[in-house]
């Protein structure tokens, strides 16, 4: 991504994957060649990123294991934060658990009361290599925690309990991409 330029469009839109596919649930491995197709794969991010409508994408959900995600989400104030972490590393999670809807673009259409905490920090790289450090509140805080998941092979419904986890997987195998 050049100064200047709109996040994503030099990218291709890449197919998401969904929830059921053994790829959302591996660790994903750290990123160690800062070149050219990082960039690439940066792009490709925002791109699907945006034609999914979404605030946030991690590379296992267009089918790269490897920890990287984007993001072009407002906070709570309704400021927009973009960008995107490489090897990125959950520093904080604290101040106030909050339950709030949560979705996912790979579980398309379907939300289910999450519980997160409110404010968030993650430490990493930028795709050149340099530090950088995102700190996010409420909404925003909710997407960082959210792709830091990701990357562990995590989604929003292990977060679920009970009825709510019930609800939702039953939802999604009654999906048309769930079936």
């Amino acid at each position: 991504m050049r100064n200047g330029s709109i996040p994503g469009a030099r990218g291709r839109v890449r197919h998401l994957t969904l929830l059921g596919a053994p790829l959302l649930r591996e660790p994903c491995r750290e990123v160690t060649d800062f070149g050219p197709a990082l960039a690439a794969l940066v792009e490709d991010l925002f791109a699907t990123m945006y034609a999914a409508q979404g605030v946030g994408l991690a590379a296992n959900q267009i089918g790269e294991l490897v920890r990287v995600f984007v993001y072009d989400c407002p906070d709570d104030e309704d400021v927009r934060h973009l960008g995107h972490v490489v090897n990125p590393r959950l520093a904080e999670a604290g101040g106030v658990v909050v339950r709030g809807p949560e979705g996912c673009l790979s579980l398309p259409g379907l939300e289910a009361g999450t519980e997160r905490y409110d404010h968030a920090v993650v430490e990493g790289f930028t795709m050149t290599g340099e530090s950088v450090t995102v700190e996010g509140t409420g909404f925003f805080a909710r997407c960082l925690q959210h792709e830091c998941d990701h990357l562990e092979g995590r989604v929003y419904a292990d977060h679920l309990t009970g009825w709510r986890r019930r609800r939702l997987l039953r939802q999604a195998a009654q999906a048309p991409w769930g079936r």
